[in-house]
Parts: C-alpha cells; structure tokens; sequence
C-alpha cells in the first residue's frame, strides 16, 4: 500500500489523511468548546458604544439587574438590545455569570430561545451557553426547563444558533442527570445530522456533545439508529479523524454499533490507519478493532482479509503498551 507524504506530520493514503493527533487522550479531543464565537458588536456607534462600556464596568450589577428586567419587555429590540449585553458580560467577564444568573436572567433568556425572530433565539442560546461555562448554574439552567428550547434551536436555528445549541447541550450533558433527559428530548438526531451537514465548527460541537451523551447505552443506540456511522466514517478521512475515532470507541461497546460499522465500510477505514495512521490513532483503532472482532468470527475474518495482519503483528511488537 503506496503512502504519499503530505507533510511532516501527515500521512495520505486513498485520499484520507491520517495527521498526528494533538491531544493525548480523549478529554483534551474533547476540551474546546467554549464561550460563543459570535461577532463582539454590532454595527451601530452607538451600540457599540453601549456594549463597550457594559464589558467594561467594574460594577456591573445594577446593569445587570436592569438587563434582566428589560429581557421581559413588550419590545423585541429592548429584549435583543438586552440579550446582546448580557452575552458579551458572560462571555468576556466570567465573575458575571453567577452574578446574572443570581439576577434570574436564565428563565426569560430560556423563553427567548423559543421567539420566532432568529436573531432573539440566537441572542437568547447564546447567552444561557456563557452562563453555562460557569459550573454553578447548569444545575438550573437544566431545571429551569432549558433542555428542550435548546433542542428546538438546533432544529430550526441558524447556523451559529444551532452550533452555539449544541455547545451549550455539552455543558448541560456534563452532568450525570442530564444526559438521559438530552437523550430523550431528541437532541441525539439533531446532532448527528449537524455532525454530517455542519461547517468545521458545527461538526466539531456535536461530536463533543455526542461523546459525552453516549456514555450511557440508550444514547448509544440512538446515535447509531439516528445513522452516526455514516458521518463518523467520512470524519475519518478529514482533520475531524480524532473526534470521530474517540466517539467510535464509545459506541462500539453496543452490538447495534459494531454491526453498523461493518455496514458502513468501517473495517477498510480502520485497518488503513492501523496501517498509516498516527500512535495514538493506531492505538484507538485497534481498539475499535478488538471490539468489533470480539466474538464474532465473521469480523475477524473481515479484518484480515484486508491485510491488517502484519501492521497488528509489527505493533505488537514495536508499538506502545496500550498498543501490544
């Protein structure tokens, strides 16, 4: 099997390219996902005047507290105007966001992620995804009922609405008793169709989220039965191949998993990077292996049919602990 060089630190091999990895396990694949990446300003002065001052007050609290009361006006500008500031006081001073969500902002800016204007949904998810990096308020963003509107937005947002969403359905799934609730709102097919039709940013936020929820079976088998093996073996062949073989190895401890990957040409994919891919990916590849090999004579004939033979022998012997 001819390997092209691409690089110093990439190998190409039927089109896939198979780069060093740059993280050393699976909870630094999955650790950058943070606050928004949305534009700071609008394009306004006089707004931008406005937000300016607001990031930069030392004692924010009486804004605050009007901010809050203003994201239940009669004026969809009053409401945007307010769900815009309170973002960026999130985003860019993390002391605010205890402050905020003691003010009881969380439950009006969940009502906006439900508004027909795009623009206060996008405003409203954005914002409860800020608050959500501060540890104390996912218990109530979860419990002020924020599940299924972000569910919602990942359905009918806009493409920084549904990113920022699924960002935000991470921070959430975080917690233990979140994930079933997340499961079942149906988030998992929403994700996995933003795994396959999303830009780089989009497709990066929903497999974090979908690692995460799929540590417990029932999502496990959703994610398979929503069709996750078809994105995870395309991801395979871009600069998404570590994400994907993380959330692979997760899923493959279900028998609907391992029969999907069979189904999907996943053995070829695997086998290749055995063959040509970095340590790391070599050593999750051969996991997902095991596992799928695991009782199952077909499979094992399957994989050395493909000629994995001697790549598994030459690890065996020179490759890393976990490795042999």
């Amino acid at each position: 099997m001819a390997l092209e060089k691409e690089n110093s630190t990439n190998l190409t091999y039927m089109g896939r390219s198979f780069g060093e990895l740059t993280v050393n396990d699976d909870s630094l694949a999955f650790s950058d996902c943070n606050s928004d990446k949305s534009g700071e300003f609008p394009a306004s002065a006089s707004q931008s005047r406005r937000l300016f001052l607001s990031c930069a007050a030392d004692n924010p609290d009486d804004l605050i507290r009007q901010l809050v009361s203003n994201l239940e006006s009669c004026s969809i500008d009053e409401q945007k105007q307010a769900a815009m500031e309170i973002r960026l006081l999130a985003k860019n001073r993390p002391e605010n966001r205890l402050k905020i969500a003691e003010a009881g902002a969380i439950k009006p800016l969940i009502s906006l992620i439900s508004s027909s204007d795009s623009q206060l949904q996008k405003y409203g998810v954005t914002s409860i995804l800020n608050l959500s990096l501060c540890d104390e308020n996912k218990g109530l963003i979860a419990s002020s009922g924020a599940i299924k509107p972000l569910v919602w937005a990942l359905k009918t947002g806009t493409s920084t609405a549904k990113e920022n969403a699924a960002c935000a359905l991470l921070r959430l799934s975080q917690l233990e008793e979140n994930k079933v609730a997340i499961g079942r709102s149906g988030a998992i097919p929403l994700l996995v169709c933003l795994l396959e039709t999303g830009v780089f940013r989009g497709k990066k936020d929903s497999a974090s989220a979908l690692y995460v929820l799929c540590s417990i079976k029932e999502n496990k088998i959703r994610a398979v039965q929503a069709g996750i093996m078809k994105p995870l073996m395309a991801d395979f062949g871009s600069n998404m191949v570590d994400k994907a073989a993380f959330v692979l190895s997760i899923l493959v401890t279900v028998p609907e998993a391992k029969t999907a990957v069979v189904e999907e040409a996943g053995i070829p994919v695997l086998v290749e990077i055995v063959e040509a891919g970095s340590r790391r990916q070599k050593e999750i590849a051969v996991s997902i292996l095991l596992q799928i090999c695991e009782d199952n004579m077909l499979h094992r004939s399957m994989v050395a049919r493909e000629g994995a033979i001697p790549s598994l022998v030459a690890l065996s012997q020179s490759g890393t602990h976990r490795a042999k």
